[in-house]
Order: structure tokens, then C-alpha cells, then sequence
């Protein structure tokens, strides 16, 4: 970035170039606004050979999807800066600190910095995350059906999490880890029964695997139970520090705190737009960009009528 982006003011700072941001900034780019995307280069899907479910782009690379948005964006004189946001402040206009040294302004500001995937400590879990252990049946189910799947329990509410990958294959194993069975309820058991799901009490103790695969899960008690798929429920940690500096209000869910927005992603921040996992764990690469554009097609109307307003009221 040279001098001349870092001391005019841009229309839009992107903060985060996954799908979410990269698709603002296509929008933004082809409304003619000034916009940098300040990309710190940590996608949530990083780990994971594909995506599956949108449209047009079954099966591609998440980084090959990511490197097709870039060159979108470029086309539309779009800036991107490959560089964390350490600070922002507010004021008539939005200064943004960069990691690397220097600031740039902005008039709007997009926030889209996702979350991460804290895993659950059982050994060999983070090895094999993304691969044949996974956390999203939409996502990968799929591509695994009908093999020996395990299911990880990390609270009674993953009951759910077994109950729907079910849909993809008839052997399913919920391994208990340290949910007690009293904490089920009556429902849940007669549900994990009538899906045929088999419920294995006993902290997993490892996960096996031979040649680079996933064969089994192994109990504390020795005991191991051929597997060659394992879901989990990663704890979601949203990234609301910048956010969180702006003022903006978040609403505690019971997977993290995440900002309100309204249906365009304005949080309660005038000028401060959120988008993609930034504003909800569930959101999909697909509901990620479409939250993008949404966020970026409010701004340019935001931004034109507050130019026409300022015109008008000399």
C-alpha cells in the first residue's frame, strides 16, 4: 500500500477477506466507492480440501475460491492489504490501525473477521480436523456417506449434532466423552434410539489412526470402537474485538457473543457494518458472501444519500 492510500480517506475499509468480505468489496468496488480490504489471511475453512453447497462452486478449494475473489476485486480498482487490524476509533470518520505499522481512514467501515474453531482437547483431534474429522454435515457429509461415523459429544447439546448426521449414514456411534447420561433427556434417548444411533458412555481417551486415516476412537478404559469419521462441535470464539472498541452492543448467545445487526448486518455502531461469521456461528461461505453484498449494496445507498443530504443542507 503506498502513501497515497494511507492519507486519503477511503469510502470503505473491509476489515477480513474471506467470502463475506471479499463480496463487499466486489459490490463496493463495482458502485465506483473508494474500498481496501485489510486481510490478516486466518479463514475459518482453512483446513478444509473443499466446499461444498454453493452453487457454481461444489467441491472448489477454499483458498482457490478465495484467490478468484481477489482477482474479482482487483478488476474494480479494489485496494488489498495483506495485514491484521490491531485498533479502530470512531469519530466523524473511522481511523484504522494496522499491525504492521501506519493508519488508514475510512467513512464506513465493514467488519468481517469471522471466528475460530477452539477444538476439543482429545488427542488427535487438531491433527485430523478438516479431513475425517469434521464438524458440519452439510458441509462434508456427503462426501463420507454411509461410513462408520462417530459423534463426540461435548455437552447434552450435541444430541442434535447426532441425530443429524444420521441423514448421511445409518452407523452412528455418540460417544458420551464427559456428558453424563443422566444429563440426556428422556426425548433425546428415545430420539438417538428411534435414528439408530448407538449411545457409548466413557471419556475418549484418543483417536487411532493407520496410515494417515481415521480407524477408531479409543476409551480411557482401553477400549476402542472402529471409526473412520468423527464429527465434533467446535467452540466457536468470535472475533468482536474491534467491535467491541467501536461500542457496539452484542447479544450472548449460547454460542458466543455476537454483535446485533439489523438485516442488512448494521450493528449499533452508525457507519459500522458486520458480516459473515463475524455476526453468527452457522453462517456458510455461501450465507457469508451473501451477507457481504448485503452489507455493501446498504452502504452505497447510505453513503450517497448522506453526500445528497450534505448538498442539500449546504
Amino acid at each position: 500500500m503506498n502513501e497515497t492510500d494511507r492519507n486519503e480517506i477511503h469510502d470503505v475499509v473491509v476489515v477480513g477477506g474471506g467470502a463475506a468480505g471479499l463480496s463487499a468489496a466486489l459490490v463496493l468496488g463495482r458502485a465506483r466507492l473508494r474500498t481496501l480490504v485489510v486481510d490478516a489471511g486466518e479463514p475459518r475453512n482453512a483446513p478444509s480440501s473443499h466446499m461444498q453447497g454453493y452453487l457454481s462452486r461444489d467441491g472448489m478449494a477454499p483458498a482457490a475460491f478465495l484467490a478468484r475473489g481477489r482477482e474479482e476485486i482487483a478488476r474494480y480498482g479494489v485496494g488489498l492489504v495483506r495485514d491484521r487490524v490491531t485498533d479502530v476509533t470512531g469519530g466523524e470518520d473511522f481511523t484504522v490501525v494496522l499491525d504492521a505499522g501506519g493508519t488508514v481512514r475510512a467513512r464506513r467501515l465493514v467488519v468481517a473477521t469471522g471466528l475460530r474453531d477452539e477444538l476439543p482437547e482429545v488427542p488427535g483431534v487438531a491433527e485430523r480436523f478438516g479431513r475425517d474429522v469434521l464438524h458440519c454435515p452439510f458441509c462434508h457429509g456427503w462426501e463420507v456417506r454411509d461410513e462408520p461415523f462417530g459423534v463426540l459429544a461435548s455437552s447434552a447439546m450435541s444430541v442434535h449434532q447426532a441425530l443429524m448426521v444420521s441423514q448421511w449414514s445409518k452407523n452412528v456411534t455418540f460417544f458420551l466423552h464427559r456428558v453424563a447420561e443422566e444429563e440426556l433427556s428422556d426425548q433425546d434417548l428415545r430420539r438417538l434410539a428411534a435414528a439408530g444411533v448407538d449411545v457409548v458412555p466413557g471419556e475418549v481417551a484418543e483417536l487411532v489412526a493407520e496410515d494417515d486415516r481415521l480407524t477408531g476412537v479409543r476409551l480411557a478404559d482401553g477400549s476402542t470402537h472402529a471409526r473412520s469419521v468423527l464429527f465434533v462441535a467446535p467452540r466457536p470464539v468470535p472475533q468482536t474485538g474491534l467491535l467491541e472498541r467501536l461500542g457496539a452492543e452484542l447479544d450472548e448467545t449460547p454460542f458466543g457473543a455476537y454483535p446485533v445487526v439489523d438485516p442488512t448486518g448494521l450493528t449499533t455502531v452508525p457507519g459500522v457494518w458486520a458480516a459473515g461469521n463475524a455476526i453468527g456461528f452457522a453462517e456458510q461461505v455461501v450465507h457469508a458472501a451473501s451477507g457481504g453484498y448485503r452489507a455493501a449494496s446498504a452502504i452505497v445507498g447510505d453513503l450517497l444519500m448522506s453526500r445528497l443530504d450534505a448538498a442539500v443542507n449546504g
